[in-house]
């Protein structure tokens, strides 16, 4: 199949995480499937990657949490003869308590982290699977490692992101299937992403933040190579590997303590 008839898919492309897969992803050539509800974003994306590296760019508006830009984009991905790549990085975070949490909101989240991820790669699968070739990217967070209060939901529909592309994986592996699957495990990363969520970066030492731009290396890199779990940062990988080691109740206690001290959720 020539280059330049592959497909990418990248959801939540029209800044941040998304939209540095785009930059990245064009010089390889292909095509590139941008999704996202900001219009004005992805087509100002689209313009300055046809204009940069010459290839062919197209804008799916959808909103993932809504079943009708479910559907449409469901469908778009169904139809590709030639998707290559799908990356699931659509996604947002909240702080507070999730007993005052609005309850809409708590289940979009689930929605968008979990059901859109879920039908989106199986509506890619199918033909993957027949060409016996291809790849899924499913962008979950070091959140996923840990139980932290005041993220409830994050946490916990990032740890399905995370057991969903383990399971997915091993199942293809167990099938003679060459698609890979990855789970990418970014912790704090320069985006619109946690100014949305209501982070204060002045909180987090400068040394826990990311670039968008190590993000996505880290990733791609790690595609080529099988990696199923890929953490960026030195930093994330020995913190993922404590909160491995380290007694659950161990964890819990240290989090009710912190709670209770700084008042912070």
């Amino acid at each position: 199949m020539p280059e330049s008839s592959r497909a990418t898919l990248i959801t939540g492309a029209s800044s941040g995480i998304g939209a540095e897969f785009a930059r990245q992803l064009a010089p390889r050539g292909g095509r590139l499937i941008l999704v996202a509800r900001r219009v004005q974003k992805l087509e100002e994306l689209a313009r300055s990657l046809e204009s940069a590296a010459k290839l062919q760019v197209e804008v799916l508006p959808a909103d993932l949490i809504e079943e009708a830009g479910l559907s449409k984009v469901e469908a778009r991905i169904a139809a590709e003869a030639n998707l290559d790549l799908l990356v699931n990085n659509a996604g947002f975070g909240t702080l507070g308590k999730f007993y005052e949490a609005d309850p809409e909101i708590q289940s979009r989240m689930h929605k968008l982290h979990i059901l859109a991820t879920l039908r989106l790669t199986r509506a890619a699968l199918p033909g993957m699977v027949a060409r016996r070739r291809g790849g899924i990217i499913n962008v979950s967070s070091v959140a996923a490692f840990a139980t932290t209060p005041g993220s409830v939901s994050y946490c916990s529909t990032k740890a399905w992101v995370n057991r969903f592309s383990e399971a997915l994986s091993l199942e293809l592996q167990c099938a003679g299937s060459p698609v890979k699957v990855q789970a990418l495990c970014p912790g704090f990363t320069y985006s619109e992403f946690h100014d949305i969520a209501g982070v204060d970066r002045k909180t987090i030492p400068h040394s826990m933040w990311l670039t968008a731009e190590a993000v996505v290396k880290a990733s791609l890199e790690g595609l080529e190579k099988g990696k199923l779990i890929v953490v960026p940062g030195l930093l994330y990988k020995i913190l993922v590997l404590l909160t491995q080691l380290t007694p659950r109740a161990w964890q819990h206690a240290a989090l009710v303590r912190y709670a209770k001290r700084t008042g912070r959720i």
